[in-house]
C-alpha cells in the first residue's frame, strides 16, 4: 500500500513523521511522507532547534506528488500535529486531491490537541479547526482520552461514557474510532486500556501499565492501526496488532532505559509482537 503522511519531523527521537514512517515501511508499505515541522528534538525536552514550514511548502509538495501521476495508487492519507491553521487547510485540500484522485482512499486522523498533565499543547484556533473541520472529514479517528473529553465535552470517566462520547464523534463523520490510551473507573490500577469502534461495535484491548512515559507512541499506535485496519479490514484485527506492537515497543523502551521510543531495536515487535493482546467486545 501507498500512504500519504503528513507530520512533523524531529533529526533525534521519534515523534510525529519520525514515529509513524518506519512502522508502517517495516511492515512493508510505501510511504510519502510531508513535513510540516523540522526540528532537532521534540519540544518536550523544554528546548529545540528548527523551522515550522510554511503551509504553501505542504501544498507544493503535495501538488508535486500529483504531477507524478501517482494520487490514485494513494490508499490512504495519515496526519498527525498541526502546528498552525493554515497548515491544517494545507491537509484538508492534499485531502480533497488525493479523494479526487482516488475515492476509495482513507483518511486517518490523529487529532492531536494536547494530554493528561499538559491540558491543551497545541496553537491557537488548531483545536477548533480539528473539531469543526478535520473531525468531519476523516474516516478514522485516532484520539486519546483527553482529546475524546475535549472533541466533545463529555466526562468520560467510565467505559459507557467513553462509548457515549465516541458515538458523538462517529455521529459528526469517522466511522472508526480508535482511543489509543483510556483509563476509566473500571480500569485498574496496573492496567492500561485502548477502545475501538466500527459499526456499532466496541471492542477494547487490556494491557499491563508499564512505568514508562515517552512522546512519540501515539504516532506509532495511529501509523500501526491505520496499515493494518487497510490490510484486513477489522477494526478488532488491527486493534489487537498496534496494541501488541506498541506494548512491545515500550516494553523494550523501557527496558533500555531511554527516553525515546525504541522503534529500531524493537523492530521486530513491530513485525511479530512477542505478546499478543486479544480484543473483548464491550
Amino acid at each position: 500500500m501507498n500512504i500519504l503522511s503528513i507530520q512533523s519531523w524531529v533529526s533525534y527521537g521519534h515523534v510525529g513523521n519520525a514515529a509513524a514512517v518506519f512502522p508502517m515501511q517495516r511492515l512493508g508499505h510505501e510511504v510519502w511522507a510531508v513535513n510540516t515541522v523540522q526540528f532537532s528534538n521534540h519540544t518536550g525536552y523544554g528546548s529545540w532547534r528548527g523551522t515550522v514550514f510554511p503551509p504553501q511548502l505542504i501544498r507544493d509538495l503535495v501538488a508535486g506528488i500529483e504531477e507524478r501521476g501517482v494520487l490514485p495508487r494513494c490508499d490512504a492519507l495519515l496526519s498527525g500535529y498541526l502546528g498552525d491553521p493554515e497548515v491544517a487547510e494545507a491537509v484538508l485540500e492534499a485531502w480533497e486531491r488525493l479523494r479526487a484522485a482516488n475515492p476509495a482512499a482513507i483518511y486517518c486522523a490523529d487529532p492531536v490537541i494536547g494530554d493528561e498533565g499538559t491540558g491543551v499543547y497545541v496553537r491557537p484556533g488548531v483545536a477548533e479547526l480539528i473539531r469543526d473541520r478535520i473531525l468531519p472529514a476523516a474516516d478514522i479517528l485516532t484520539p486519546n482520552l483527553f482529546e475524546l473529553r475535549h472533541l466533545t465535552g463529555l466526562s468520560c470517566v467510565t467505559l459507557a461514557g467513553v462509548q457515549e462520547a465516541v458515538r458523538a464523534v462517529q455521529a459528526r463523520g469517522p466511522r472508526i474510532v480508535l482511543v489509543t490510551s483510556l483509563r476509566t473507573e473500571e480500569t485498574p490500577d496496573e492496567a492500561l486500556d485502548m477502545l475501538v469502534a466500527e459499526g456499532g461495535a466496541f471492542h477494547w484491548l487490556r494491557m499491563p501499565l508499564l512505568p514508562i512515559s515517552v512522546n512519540g507512541a501515539g504516532d506509532a499506535v495511529a501509523a500501526l492501526f491505520l496499515v493494518h485496519w487497510l490490510g484486513g479490514r477489522s477494526a478488532a484485527a488491527a486493534l489487537s496488532a498496534a496494541g501488541s506492537a506498541i506494548f512491545g515497543i515500550l516494553s523494550q523502551t523501557l527496558a533500555l532505559g531511554q527516553r525515546e521510543i525504541a522503534l529500531v531495536a524493537a523492530q521486530q515487535e513491530i513485525a511479530s509482537p512477542s505478546r499478543v493482546f486479544e480484543p473483548i467486545a464491550c
